[in-house]
């Protein structure tokens, strides 16, 4: 997936509008991805700069990729992914067209394989899309997908923080920095497909990815409370409701189970049980 994102990069039309390089971020200290960078680097016209975060945090290794760029503009995408051909001129139109600080793009979802019906049924691979201009309340953001100025993580002592090092630091970047003025955008336009494969099928997977999603979410210091109280109040709800999406088929039940865990994860945390301490790739 590494060499197939260079390849896409590697494509991207600057022309006079901008030059660009590419940094990689290993998050493996036996330094698996060098090979493929320096395979690529040696035919290739694009700058790469490798480095190694050998620490198991997404925030830091996020953080050693931001330390590693250059240029007035960084932007972020994720390994598992593949850009469309004016991917970053899409993005960079749109920041500048909207004066934003940054926008962010939709990211899809590329199927290696048929996956099960259930799972398109239920939209578990989909993620929510706007309008092109749509301003952006962090909650709504993540780094999947994402053209930043360099001058919003120059504001910050630490763009991503280590506290949130199995998810969550996405959101608590762009929280800081709209505190600190940013705005942020949405670019339809500039579309980013991710690679889902079968393991993310398994029901195992989504119920842990949602009781972790639950924990990270108290970690943010705003709305602590507020989300605790709803979930004490959907917990029931959800339990009670789950023999009834039964009945809409698998995808409803798995949909309601899904919910339920995204809430029951915050109580657990509350009662100190944490289940899942990390995510599964």
């Amino acid at each position: 997936m590494l060499q197939r994102l260079l390849e896409k990069l590697e494509m991207q039309a600057g022309g006079q509008d901008f030059t660009f390089s590419v940094v990689v971020a290993d998050n493996d200290a036996e330094q698996s991805a060098r090979g493929i960078v320096e395979a690529f680097s040696a035919r290739s016209l694009v700058e790469v700069v490798y480095c190694v975060e050998p620490r198991k945090n997404i925030a830091l290794v996020r953080n050693k990729a931001v330390a590693h760029a250059r240029g007035e503009y960084i932007a972020l995408i994720d390994d598992d992914e593949f850009p469309v051909t004016r991917w970053l001129s899409r993005l960079l139109q749109a920041c500048t067209e909207h004066n934003a600080s940054g926008v962010l793009g939709p990211v899809r979802p590329h199927f290696a394989e048929e996956p099960p019906k259930w799972i398109i049924r239920g939209g578990f691979c989909d993620r929510p899309e706007y309008p092109t201009g749509t301003p952006l309340s962090w909650p709504e953001t993540r780094t999947g997908n994402a053209l930043i100025r360099r001058t919003v993580f120059d504001q910050l002592q630490q763009p991503f923080s280590p506290e949130f090092s199995s998810g969550g630091e996405d959101q608590d970047f762009f929280r800081r920095a709209m505190e600190t003025g940013a705005t942020f955008v949405w670019c339809n336009e500039g579309v980013a497909y991710e690679t889902v494969p079968s393991s993310r099928w398994d029901r195992r997977f989504l119920v842990k990815r949602a009781l972790l999603r639950g924990r990270n979410s108290l970690k943010h210091p705003e709305g602590r409370l507020r989300l605790l109280a709803k979930s004490v109040v959907a917990v029931p709800v959800y339990v009670l409701a789950l023999p009834v999406a039964a009945l809409g088929g698998h995808h409803q039940f798995m949909k309601c189970l899904v919910k339920l865990c995204d809430h029951g994860g915050r109580l657990l945390t509350v009662l100190r049980l944490n289940p899942v301490t990390e995510r599964e790739m």
